[in-house]
């Protein structure tokens, strides 16, 4: 009897693997996934036209045998698009939706997609009426139970973690939005009242862009601990000169920003320089010794995010005329704390100096938080049960070189593996369509070649 995959989430970790395992594997393959119609994803489901995407159209095929697809789809929808232009953040979720469909149709019935969330993944018999014992339980959130011989984790990035501790009154007032990717998070936003963005980097932007949009008259304060906002793409025509050289291994830290910061002072251009080291930022990044790697976590992190994850120039030079405008304020500061104020909005103290400043709303835009605090059940579920456990940094799970999710013990326990943002645990270059799509090529080829195979170590007690 063929194989069943599972795939964990349908957003575009969830596409991009799901089509994989169908042209590269002969078995079944289960997309379990809440939406109404999957493929969107957390971030390509709520944007609005004004959200457009921080990659270039010719960076977002999601197939790795031709790096123009997603640039045909565009010019399908709109002819005039090329290459180097920024589209629309929506206009990608369509396209996965239209990849997940165009993989169901060529499928030939191998697909099966159940709308439900998945709280738990387990050890399991299959069901009483098939001829093989399935070697994974997939519990469900409307009370149901899936079976399959692996399964695959799909599910993006951590949900995020509040800026500093919460009163619970506070996290149930309507003035305090914890996660503004939820539908309608901002329709209750005050429109004539000073609003606090707890971030500054992308979401930050998206958020900024939102509330202007539904006719925020009042400031908006977006504040971090240094308060850094992304950098710019390089427009079009812009000088372009590209590194001479890159390292290939990184001794220290300190000699390797060393060796960038001399690339940038000879010419390069320093989006060629961030650019060209992706494809060699996990070797890098196991290369530094471990204080090394806290260093950079602590210090040098949110510099290299600004320039790693940039804007769009039209979304630059909207987010500079706000700034010039008064709109937009963007300040280095911490939040030390958030308390109800009796007018109905919320008071936060900011640091430096403590002040207690009144807002009407105050929105976390913090982006990704760390494991274990801040998961949702079912990856707190795998945490306790010992299925898997948090990366040494908290950035994500913890895996082996093929994406095998490592439980307690430091050992596969399950057949169970990850791609994308979730391999943060162990890898650093690992949440965009590039990344992601390269990733769910080398696991469907893996799988259908068998490999984990007695992989499982260790049984997980399911309690009664």
């Amino acid at each position: 009897m063929a194989e069943t995959v599972a795939v964990v989430g349908g957003g575009c970790s969830g596409v991009l693997v799901t089509r994989e395992l169908l042209r590269c594997t002969t078995g079944r393959v289960l997309l379990v996934d809440p939406a109404d119609a999957p493929g969107r994803g957390l971030a390509y489901g709520p944007a609005h036209p004004w959200h457009l995407l921080n990659s270039r159209v010719g960076a977002m095929s999601a197939d790795p045998d031709s790096g123009t697809d997603f640039l045909d789809w565009c010019r399908r929808r709109h002819p005039a698009v090329g290459p180097d232009d920024f589209v629309p953040r929506e206009w990608f979720g369509d396209y996965l939706q239209e990849t997940l469909r165009d993989a169901t149709t060529v499928s030939g019935g191998r697909l099966r997609v159940h709308r439900a969330r998945v709280t738990r993944i387990t050890t399991g018999d299959g069901p009483p009426d098939t001829a093989r014992v399935s070697r994974v339980g997939l519990e469900l959130d409307d009370g149901g139970r899936l079976h399959a011989d692996r399964v695959v984790l799909a599910i993006g990035h951590a949900a995020p973690a509040d800026p500093c501790r919460i009163d619970p009154a506070v996290r149930d007032h309507p003035g305090y939005i914890a996660d503004p990717w939820r539908p309608a998070a901002l329709a209750g936003v005050p429109v004539d009242r000073p609003v606090l963005l707890v971030g500054t980097g992308l979401t930050a932007i998206d958020v900024t862009l939102s509330l202007i949009r539904a006719g925020h008259r009042g400031p908006i304060v977006a504040v971090s601990r240094h308060g850094l906002l992304p950098r710019m793409h390089r427009r079009r025509g812009m000088p372009f000169r590209p590194p001479a050289t890159l390292p290939e291994t990184a001794p220290s830290l300190r000699g390797l920003v060393r060796q960038l910061r001399a690339q940038v002072a000879g010419g390069a251009d320093w989006r060629a320089v961030v650019d060209g080291l992706r494809p060699r930022l996990d070797a890098l990044w196991a290369d530094l010794p471990a204080d090394d790697r806290d260093r950079f976590l602590r210090h040098l992190a949110r510099h290299w995010e600004v320039h790693r994850h940039r804007m769009a120039p039209a979304v630059a030079d909207e987010v500079a005329r706000l700034r010039v405008a008064g709109r937009l304020e963007v300040r280095s500061a911490a939040v030390r704390g958030v308390a109800a104020h009796p007018d109905g909005g919320l008071l936060v103290a900011l640091d430096p100096g403590y002040d207690r400043v009144p807002f009407g709303a105050v929105v976390n835009c913090t982006g990704p938080g760390a494991l274990p605090g801040s998961t949702d059940r079912l990856v707190g579920a795998l945490i306790a049960d010992g299925v898997a456990r948090p990366g040494p940094y908290g950035l994500g799970l913890d895996v082996d070189d093929d994406g095998a999710v490592v439980g307690r013990d430091g050992r596969p326990v399950l057949p169970l593996w990850t791609l994308g943002p979730p391999r943060r645990g162990r890898f650093f270059e690992t949440t965009a369509v590039p990344e992601i799509r390269a990733q769910a090529r080398e696991l469907a080829v893996r799988l259908a070649a068998g490999a984990g195979a007695g992989r499982t170590t260790g049984q997980v007690a399911v309690p009664a």
